[in-house]
C-alpha cells in the first residue's frame, strides 16, 4: 500500500534527524529501490528530501525546511486510527494495526489507547469473510480474475469475475467487477458465495463507468410502495428509515412512503412486521402479497 509507505516514511524523517535507505527498506518490508522511488515521489510531493552518500550518511529533511512535526491533530489521528481499526475487523492480517503504529510515532500513546469511536466492519460470517476479502483484495491489486458459486434470488450460478472494488454499504461487502458471463459490470454480495477463488488469470483494466459504482446498483426504485403500520412499528421505522419516514395519521397509524428496488426486498422486509403492517400501494404488489400469505396460511393450517 504505497500512500500509507509514504506517509509512514515523512512521519518517521520528522521525528528522526536522518535515517538510512536500508533502516527504512526493513522497516517497511520493501526492496531499497523501492525506497528510492518514494524518497523521489515525496520529493515531487513538495517535501525537500536530502539524500547523503557514505559513513554517517543518509536521508533527511533539508534543515531549514519548516513543517508541522505533528501534522495532524490529535482529534483527525484519532478519527484515523478509528477508520483503520474498522478495516482491521475484517482483516485476516494484521496489517492496518502496523499502519497505527507507524503513524502513531511522535504523539502521545493515549492517542491509541483514548478510544472513544469503536467500528466493526465484521459480521456472524466473520471467520469466513475476512479469508474472501483478503483474496479480492490480492485480486484487485494484481489484476486477476475470481471465480465463485453464487446463491442468488434467481438460483445458483458459478461466476468469472474482473474485481475493481470492495464495498461496504447496508451492513454487507460487496465486490464491484465485470462479469464475463454477464458481459457487463456486476455487484455480487460476499455472503452468497461460499468460497472465493483466485483464477491467476490476469486481465487488462477496463475504462470503468460514471460512475464507477453506479447508485442504481444499489437502489433502482421500481416500486413505488404507500405501507399503513401499527404504531408499535415506530421504532422499526425510525430504526430502518429514520424520524421523517412516515406521516403519524389521526388514528395513531403510520402511512409510510418508499421506492423498492424489487416484490422479493419489499416482501421479505414485510414479513418482519409479522401483522403490524398493511401493504396498500401498488394493488398488483398487494394483491400478489396476499397469495404469499395465503400460501403460508395453507402450509400452517
Amino acid at each position: 500500500m504505497k500512500i500509507s509507505r509514504l506517509i509512514g516514511i515523512l512521519s518517521i524523517l520528522l521525528q528522526q534527524e536522518r535515517v538510512t535507505a536500508p533502516y527504512l527498506a526493513e522497516k517497511f518490508e520493501v526492496s531499497r529501490r523501492t525506497i528510492n522511488r518514494d524518497v523521489e515521489h515525496l520529493c515531487q510531493a513538495g517535501i525537500p528530501l536530502v539524500t547523503i552518500r557514505g559513513k554517517n550518511g543518509g536521508i533527511s529533511i533539508m534543515n531549514d525546511y519548516k513543517i508541522d512535526k505533528t501534522l495532524l491533530t490529535s482529534e483527525d489521528m484519532r478519527a484515523i486510527f478509528a477508520g483503520l481499526k474498522s478495516l482491521d475487523s475484517v482483516s485476516g492480517t494484521h496489517q492496518y494495526q502496523q499502519l497505527m503504529e507507524k503513524l502513531s510515532a511522535g504523539h502521545p500513546e493515549g492517542i491509541l489507547t483514548g478510544d472513544y469511536i469503536s467500528i466493526d466492519l465484521s459480521s456472524w460470517y466473520r471467520s469466513t469473510l475476512a479469508p474472501k476479502i483478503e483474496k479480492i483484495q490480492r485480486a484487485i491489486e494484481q489484476r486477476e480474475r475470481i471465480d465463485f458459486d453464487y446463491y442468488g434470488p434467481k438460483g445458483e450460478s458459478h461466476r468469472k469475475l474482473e474485481p475493481y472494488r470492495l464495498v461496504f454499504k447496508w451492513s454487507s461487502w460487496y465486490v464491484w467487477g465485470y462479469c464475463m458471463d454477464k458481459e457487463d459490470f456486476r455487484l455480487f454480495k460476499l455472503n452468497r458465495m461460499p468460497e472465493v477463488e483466485n483464477t491467476g488469470e490476469k486481465f487488462e483494466a477496463r475504462v470503468l463507468p460514471e460512475p464507477e459504482i453506479p447508485s442504481i446498483l444499489f437502489a433502482s426504485a421500481q416500486i413505488h410502495t404507500r405501507i399503513l403500520f401499527e404504531p408499535e412499528a415506530k421504532w422499526r421505522l425510525i430504526d430502518d428509515f429514520g424520524i421523517g419516514s412516515f406521516e403519524e395519521q389521526a388514528d395513531g397509524k403510520l402511512l409510510f412512503a418508499f421506492d423498492f428496488m424489487d416484490e422479493n426486498h419489499l416482501f421479505n422486509w414485510l414479513l418482519s412486521f409479522g401483522s403490524q403492517a398493511e401493504l396498500l400501494e401498488p394493488r398488483e404488489s398487494r394483491k400478489h402479497f396476499g397469495e404469499i400469505i395465503h400460501a403460508m396460511e395453507e402450509k400452517y393450517r
